[in-house]
C-alpha cells in the first residue's frame, strides 16, 4: 500500500473515532453511537467521512483536513453548550444562518459565546492553517497521486451513497430538540431537522384565527391601536420577592384597568424573539408550524397567510411596524410587506440622543407614537412596537448602584449585577406605558394598547442563584373608553393573543 492512501485511511479513521469522541462533549449528551438504529449511526459516519473528503480535496493535506473537520465539529459543540446553557436549547440546524448573522451584528451573539474565546479561537485557527500547509506535505505531490485522488472521490461516493440511503430512515424526529439530538447523535440530528425544512408550510393551519366579518364596525368607531412587544419583559417580582412593587406602577395601573390581562405562554426563552412574535401576528401554533416553528419568517417571506396586521388593514387601518433595528433581520423586512404592513420604521428613523443603554431607548419609540398621531391621521392607526432597549447581553452594561437602592431592598448580591442593569430598562418601558396611554388618551378617537413581552431575559448569574423563572410573560389589552365589567383575566397562549386583540376590535359597535 502506498504512503499516500495508508496516510487517507488513517486519516479517514482518526476522524471516525474523533467525531464519536468529541459528540460526548455535548450537553445534553447524546446516547452512545452503538446504542443508535443502523440507519442514524449510517448518516454519522457518512457525513464525517464526507466532511473529513471535502477538505482533504481542499487542503490536499489528510491530517490536516482532520484536524480541520474536527475544529469545526468542536464549533459547533461549543456554540451548542453556550444555547443550552443560556436558552435551555442545543444547536439547530436552523441555527447556521446564525453565524452570518454574528458578523453583521456582533453585539448580539459574540458576547454570549465570549469576546475572549471568540478572540482566542479566531488566533489558533489562523495559526492551525498556517501550521497545516507548512508541517505537512502535499498529497497530490506524491508520485501515488492519481490513487490518492482515486481514494478519496471513492471515499466520497460511498459517503454521498450512504446519505442517500440512509437519510430517509432516519426515525421521525419528536420536535423537541433536547430529546432529538440525544437519540440520534449531533450529525443525524442536524440532517433530520434540515429536512424537515425543506417541507412547505402548511397553508391554513390559522384559518380560523382571523375571521373575516360580514358586519365589519364603522371605520369611524375604530380605534387607534398600539401593540408593543417588549424585549425580554415579564413581570419578575412574584419570581424575586426583594424587587420593589413601585418599578412596574403604570404597568399595574393598565393591567388593573385592562380588558384582558394575565400571563402569557410564549415558545421561546431568552431569545428567539421571532418566534413569539409570529405566534402574536398570526395565530399559528408551534404544530400547525411544524418543523418552521423555530424560525417562521423563512415561510412567511415566501407565502402570504392570515394575520393581525392584514385583517386590520382590510378594516381600515394603516398599519405601520417600528423597530429600532435593521429591519432586515429576521427577513422582516420581506416579511411585513407580506402581513400587510403600509410602513416599517427601522433603526434609520433614530440617533444616537435616542439611545439607552446598548440600544435604543423604549422612550424613543413613544415619540415615535406621539408624531404619527400628531399628524391627524384620517384613519385608525395600527402600530407595532418592536422594542429594543432590554435586550442583552445585559452584562456589558455597568449597574447603577442608585438603581438596586431604588428598586431593590437591601443590597443587591454579588453577581446580580444584569438584574440591577435588567431593572433600570424595566422602569424605563413602564415610563413609555404611561406616555403611550396619555397619548392614546388625547388622541382623536378612542385608543387601544396591548402590550406583552417576547420572552423572559438571559440573566445566567441570577438563575443560578435564586432559581429559574418558569418562563410565561405577561399582557393586558387596555383601551380608553373600557367597561368595568368587561375585564378577563387568565393565562393565555401567545398564538392567541392577536386573534384575541382582533375579535376585541370587530367586537365594537
Amino acid at each position: 500500500m502506498s504512503a499516500g492512501i495508508a496516510h487517507t485511511l488513517s486519516a479517514a479513521m482518526a476522524t471516525l473515532l474523533l467525531t464519536s469522541l468529541f459528540e460526548l462533549l455535548l450537553a445534553p449528551r447524546p446516547s452512545p453511537l452503538w446504542q443508535r438504529p443502523a440507519a442514524v449511526i449510517g448518516v454519522h459516519a457518512a457525513t464525517a467521512l464526507l466532511h473529513f473528503t471535502l477538505w482533504l480535496l481542499i487542503v490536499q493535506r489528510p491530517w490536516f483536513a482532520v484536524v480541520i473537520a474536527g475544529s469545526l465539529q468542536m464549533v459547533i459543540v461549543q456554540v451548542n453548550n453556550t444555547k443550552s446553557a443560556s436558552l435551555r436549547e442545543p444547536f439547530l440546524c436552523q441555527d447556521f444562518e446564525y453565524f452570518v448573522d454574528a458578523v453583521k451584528h456582533p453585539r448580539l451573539y459574540i458576547p454570549f459565546f465570549g469576546i475572549g474565546l471568540t478572540i482566542a479561537a479566531s488566533s489558533a485557527g489562523a495559526l492551525a492553517i498556517a501550521a497545516g500547509f507548512w508541517l505537512e506535505p502535499s498529497l497530490f505531490a506524491r508520485p501515488d497521486a492519481p490513487w490518492s485522488l482515486l481514494l478519496i472521490l471513492a471515499l466520497s461516493a460511498a459517503s454521498a451513497l450512504t446519505l442517500w440511503l440512509a437519510l430517509p430512515r432516519l426515525p421521525a424526529c419528536t420536535l423537541e430538540p433536547n430529546r432529538d439530538l440525544v437519540e440520534l447523535g449531533l450529525y443525524p440530528y442536524l440532517w433530520a431537522y434540515g429536512r424537515l425544512l425543506r417541507q412547505p408550510l402548511a397553508a391554513g393551519g390559522n384559518a380560523a384565527a382571523f375571521p373575516e366579518t360580514t358586519t365589519p364596525p364603522a371605520k369611524i368607531t375604530l380605534p387607534h391601536l398600539v401593540l408593543v412587544q417588549s424585549e425580554s419583559f415579564f413581570d419578575p417580582r412574584r419570581w424575586y420577592p426583594g424587587i420593589r412593587p413601585e418599578i412596574l406602577r403604570e404597568f399595574d395601573t393598565l393591567s388593573e384597568q385592562a380588558l384582558a390581562a394575565g400571563r402569557l405562554e410564549v415558545p421561546a426563552w431568552g431569545a428567539n424573539t421571532v418566534r413569539t412574535e409570529c405566534a402574536v401576528l398570526t395565530g399559528l401554533t408551534p404544530e400547525a408550524l411544524g418543523g418552521h416553528r423555530f424560525n417562521p419568517y423563512h415561510q412567511l417571506a415566501r407565502m402570504p397567510v392570515r394575520n393581525l396586521a392584514g385583517a386590520l388593514k382590510a378594516l381600515g387601518y394603516r398599519t405601520v411596524c417600528v423597530h429600532p433595528y435593521p429591519a432586515s433581520f429576521y427577513l422582516r423586512d420581506r416579511v411585513y410587506p407580506q402581513l400587510g404592513f403600509d410602513d416599517f420604521i427601522d433603526i434609520r428613523a433614530f440617533d444616537e440622543s435616542d439611545r439607552d443603554g446598548q440600544y435604543t431607548g423604549d422612550l424613543a419609540l413613544a415619540g415615535k407614537v406621539r408624531e404619527m398621531l400628531a399628524t391627524g391621521p384620517t384613519q385608525p392607526l395600527f402600530v407595532f412596537l418592536i422594542s429594543m432597549e432590554n435586550h442583552g447581553p445585559l452584562h456589558l452594561e455597568t449597574p447603577d448602584a442608585r438603581t438596586a437602592a431604588d428598586w431593590l431592598e437591601g443590597e443587591l448580591p454579588e453577581g446580580h449585577s444584569d438584574l440591577a442593569v435588567y431593572l433600570r430598562h424595566l422602569h424605563n418601558g413602564d415610563k413609555m406605558l404611561a406616555r403611550l396611554k396619555e397619548l392614546l388618551k388625547a388622541a382623536d378617537r378612542p385608543g387601544m394598547l396591548a402590550f406583552y413581552g417576547d420572552h423572559v431575559p438571559i440573566m445566567p448569574g441570577v438563575y443560578a442563584d435564586h432559581g429559574e423563572p418558569d418562563g410565561l410573560t405577561n399582557y393586558f389589552i387596555w383601551q380608553t373608553d373600557a367597561e368595568p365589567s368587561d375585564k378577563v383575566r387568565k393565562t393565555l397562549s401567545a398564538d392567541k393573543l392577536g386573534a384575541t386583540l382582533y375579535q376585541t376590535i370587530i367586537e365594537r359597535r
